[in-house]
């Protein structure tokens, strides 16, 4: 039997238990960095498959490496495995056990994904042409694991070079079931967040002549940052400023003396970014200037933009083709404004990012990633780690024939 025929049906003789571990995983999420549970029940689900495991000091990450037959690189395999500070409201026989947190995201199925591509490696070990490192992240829901992750030397761990990495993200809705979505190039944006506190004089509402009224000026910056970013920044390159939170005053009729808002700031290109790191704080103490108030600007960077290597991403439209037939396979026309700490690994190593359509039922249009309703279909697991296992494999022959 061939390797493929092989392999595929590997993996759904392994669907059922990756059914087991995703729900497993689902009763007891964990949010940030430090996931004691989930680093627990992966090493124990990896347990007996010789693999090198290593473990996180700066948080609850498991490294593992399978070491192939020959070959000089490596290929890395990603899943995070955190969840959301968000009370869950699906009514699934198997919801969070935890108050305040859920896996809303679908990170336990990304885990689960990883786990069963590792099963499949394992037992296919002597078609690998080179290693594979498994990393399975914590934090990536604003905490920057992929960074920390980086730091701790998870390209280093197979002690030969990482040549290409690959992760994925199932979605709750959007994309059809079953589907395979990337595109080269930018796939999704960077992630900034701009902190401002205004500082002005208070007193009575009926003459404000008399203070320095910070609501005005901040209210002026809020509106003046969604127009900037309309005549600054080519409409082929945008910007998107989201002001999320905006807190002044105690009372109708006083003035306070402070005002604050934050906003998200996500941007396409390097050049965006860079120059919306500049031009956000500029116009917003000129505006205080000009209402005679103080201003402190905070502009904090967060994830760099998710840039897919083209060849890479090419790659992997081809693996799906191959493996799935054309019609599971879509090249998505934009980029998507929401933000990936993946997208530092992308920085370091050539690869793809792609997306797994997993939405329960016929429609698309169910509740988003991060919503308390958000549900994802188990019948996705087995086609994940099959992916993943091809990839792999796929890669590292790749990788190992001379130019």
């Amino acid at each position: 039997m061939a390797l493929d025929d092989r392999l595929r049906d590997d993996a759904h003789e392994l669907a059922p238990d990756l059914v087991r571990l995703r729900r497993l995983l689902h009763r007891q999420p964990e949010v940030g960095l430090d996931l004691p549970l989930t680093q627990r029940t992966v090493v124990q689900e990896l347990e007996g498959l010789d693999i090198e495991i290593s473990l996180g000091e700066a948080l609850s990450s498991v490294t593992g490496v399978i070491r192939g037959g020959g070959g000089d690189g490596a290929v890395l395999l990603r899943a995070d495995m955190d969840a959301l500070p968000v009370s869950e409201a699906t009514g699934l026989d198997f919801s969070s056990a935890i108050d305040g947190a859920m896996h809303a995201c679908g990170h336990d199925l990304h885990t689960a994904m990883l786990v069963g591509a590792a099963r499949l490696l394992v037992a296919h070990r002597e078609e690998l042409a080179g290693d594979v490192v498994l990393m399975f992240q914590p934090g990536e829901e604003g905490c920057d694991g992929a960074g920390l992750m980086l730091q701790e030397g998870v390209l280093g761990a197979a002690g030969r070079p990482v040549r290409s990495a690959y992760g994925m993200h199932v979605f709750s809705s959007r994309f059809p079931r079953g589907t395979f979505t990337t595109r080269p190039g930018t796939l999704m944006a960077a992630s900034d967040a701009l902190f401002v506190t205004v500082r002005g004089r208070g007193g009575h509402g009926s003459a404000p002549h008399l203070g320095r009224d910070p609501v005005a000026a901040a209210a002026e910056m809020v509106t003046s940052l969604q127009t900037m970013v309309t005549r600054r920044f080519s409409i082929f390159d945008p910007v998107v400023v989201t002001v999320g939170a905006f807190h002044a005053g105690t009372r109708y009729n006083v003035i306070p003396d402070e005002a604050l808002f934050q906003a998200t700031v996500r941007s396409f290109s390097s050049e965006s970014r860079g120059q919306m790191r500049q031009l956000a704080p500029e116009l917003c103490r000129s505006i205080g200037a000009a209402h005679g108030v103080e201003v402190d600007v905070e502009f904090h960077e967060e994830y760099p933009v998710t840039v897919n290597d083209a060849a890479h991403a090419d790659f992997v439209q081809e693996v799906v083709r191959d493996v799935f037939g054309e019609e599971r396979s879509a090249l998505m026309p934009d980029p998507i404004a929401g933000a990936e700490d993946f997208s530092r690994v992308l920085e370091a190593v050539p690869g793809c990012y792609l997306f797994l359509g997993a939405h329960v039922g016929e429609s698309l249009e169910g509740a988003d990633n991060h919503s308390p309703r958000a549900m994802f279909d188990d019948s996705v697991l087995s086609d994940g780690s099959l992916l993943h296992a091809q990839l792999a494999m796929r890669a590292l022959r790749r990788d190992s024939v001379p130019a």
